[in-house]
């Protein structure tokens, strides 16, 4: 053998020699990974293993609707619609394929960018799109693209468009109710979810097999029934926006209840939008139920109150008299009557003062109330905060099922000038209470002195908090509240309203219009007010059946009681038709 060839053996025999350790050491080096996996971590890998073919899906409970009474038949105003989700696997899915299904099919619906759910490494589980309805649903089955399935959900249905809309609220894209009854009552509507823990495929179908398979079922929600009346909201809102076109108002709120029960027949607040298209919307204020999510100040329609007090304290009577200069020097303010004619100049009684709406007649019984007629004192400071805070209920919530604002009422013994805020307390101002607040005290001035719970279901033993916070309360004597029914139809004074001869029935309210806020304090220009009114509606001789309260508003819009009054005419005289209110003999 020559010297080149044994060195040419000796060199291939020391490359087989390293490949051969290579091998040796790569099959180590696998048998220890394998040692790892089968011995050490094999229960990680199981479970890993286990995750692959494992379909975690929540079932999703069905959300309760809402109906309204109808002619005393429950009728639906919030329904469910069944819907899917479009829900594939990135590492499996062929984006091209899922790319013309949704263009051809559920364009509309999509709520991803493909670009970048695909751009995301080891993504295996991304919903493309929402609220597809079981149509398009199954033209995207039937194009059986690999790793694609749907998940069954409910959509919000709104039959009616904008109709109440600030009474239901909305569901938002999560599934959960936000303002109005969707959102005070979402936990009642919404039910709890379940859960299905199964075996799956490659495509996460779920398989019958397997030992550890869960199936919690869903508890569906409960359906609410509330006690707004369908055609009375329809017949005040239609009314509402009627007014407002006819007026400088770009806002309306109406409260219709039934001051005998506490029952709330309408609760409108205009203008509506649409639930189903909820961020359609120039802002979120347009969500606010104004007649319990807002306070405000109603203005001289507190003026109820502070007579109802000083009359139930013995103090007064609709015949007792004061002097009326125009005006009430108080802390060194002087607070001045919006009516300034001669005639009342002078000697007036009680009854004439909540005619004209005097503030020096409220500022007078707020006097009686501290048992000198001369002035204002710490005694009539506090007895009308009894009043207003304790017995009225204003500046707390009521304990209505929808979620409400408390509002305020300042302490009669606290802060500066406690006398001139507690003069301007008498006639609505310096204080902030809700429009239901207003009217559930308003109902007991006129319904025989009984402060009630208002309800906005028409079964409230249906919550259980509704129940337990339900109060009935004995705050006013008979004779006051038949004394305030007599000042109140007084203030009417005719029975021909709008055309229409209404003799036969007992027809009273009050006015009120407040001065709003600019940079904290009263704007004094006028340039902007909020008109009000409430009254009540009943057969003559007999109590009130309905108690109805308005509010008309707008940014930079000088609104008077006048026109709030005007509204609350047409809806009274539409009440009394609706509801077939039968006059007495006449």
């Amino acid at each position: 053998m020559s010297r080149n060839n044994q060195t040419k053996n000796q060199s291939t025999g020391h490359r087989f020699q390293i490949l051969k350790n290579v091998v040796l050491i790569a099959m180590a080096i696998i048998a220890i990974r394998l040692f790892f996996i089968q011995i050490i971590e094999h229960g990680a890998w199981v479970a890993k293993a286990n995750e692959q073919h494992t379909l975690l899906e929540t079932i999703v409970a069905r959300r309760g609707e809402i109906y309204m009474m109808d002619h005393g038949e429950p009728v639906a105003v919030v329904l469910n619609q069944t819907t899917y989700q479009i829900i594939i696997d990135p590492a499996v899915t062929k984006k091209e394929d899922i790319q013309s299904v949704l263009e051809n099919y559920a364009k509309d619906y999509q709520t991803q960018n493909l670009d970048d759910v695909y751009s995301q490494e080891g993504l295996r589980y991304a919903i493309v799109a929402r609220s597809v309805p079981r149509e398009i649903a199954e033209k995207i089955i039937e194009a059986e693209i690999p790793a694609i399935w749907l998940h069954k959900t409910n959509q919000r249905v709104y039959p009616e468009g904008e109709f109440a809309s600030g009474l239901l609220g909305f569901v938002n894209a999560d599934g959960i109710g936000q303002y109005g009854v969707e959102g005070s009552l979402n936990q009642t509507l919404a039910g709890e979810d379940g859960l299905l823990k199964t075996t799956a495929d490659i495509n996460k179908v779920a398989l019958s097999i397997g030992n550890d398979n869960i199936k919690i079922p869903a508890k569906n929600g409960d359906n609410i029934i509330l006690s707004i009346d369908r055609g009375l909201e329809k017949g005040v809102e239609d009314l509402a926006i009627e007014a407002i076109n006819n007026t400088a108002a770009d806002k309306a709120s109406v409260l219709i209840m039934d001051p005998n029960t506490g029952k709330i027949l309408t609760m409108a607040n205009l203008p509506n939008y649409n639930p189903a298209n909820y961020s359609n919307v120039s802002d979120a204020s347009s969500y606010n139920n104004y007649v319990v999510d807002v306070p405000y100040e109603p203005a001289s329609i507190c003026k109820n109150f502070a007579f109802s007090a000083a009359i139930n304290e013995g103090k007064m009577t609709p015949d007792t008299t004061y002097f009326n200069n125009h005006y009430e020097e108080v802390d060194g303010w002087k607070i001045w009557n919006a009516e300034q004619r001669g005639s009342l100049y002078g000697t007036i009684t009680m009854r004439d003062a909540l005619y004209w709406s005097l503030n020096t007649g409220s500022i007078y019984a707020l006097k009686l109330l501290g048992d000198n007629p001369n002035q204002i004192n710490q005694q009539g400071r506090e007895k009308l905060f009894d009043y207003y805070y304790n017995k009225f209920r204003l500046g707390h919530t009521t304990g209505v099922e929808l979620a409400e604002a408390e509002g305020y009422i300042p302490d009669p013994n606290e802060g500066w000038g406690r006398d001139s805020t507690y003069a301007n307390l008498t006639f609505g101002q310096n204080l902030s209470i809700t429009m239901l607040q207003t009217a559930t005290a308003f109902s007991a001035v006129i319904n025989g002195g009984t402060w009630r719970t208002p309800s906005a279901l028409a079964d409230s033993d249906t919550i259980a908090s509704a129940k337990d916070n339900h109060v009935e309360d004995k705050i006013l004597s008979d004779e006051t509240s038949a004394m305030m029914r007599e000042m109140l139809i007084h203030n009417r004074n005719y029975k021909v309203r709008a055309g229409i001869d209404r003799a036969g029935y007992d027809i009273g309210g009050k006015s009120g219009t407040a001065q709003v806020v600019k940079d904290g304090a009263y704007d004094d220009s006028f340039a902007e007010l909020i008109g009000s009114y409430i009254g009540f509606i009943g057969t003559s001789g007999e109590l009130p059946k309905y108690v109805i309260m308005v509010k008309m508003w707008g940014e930079g819009q000088s609104i008077g009681s006048g026109d709030a009054m005007s509204l609350f005419d047409n809806i009274s005289n539409y009440l009394i038709d609706y509801y077939k209110v039968k006059p007495a003999d006449v």
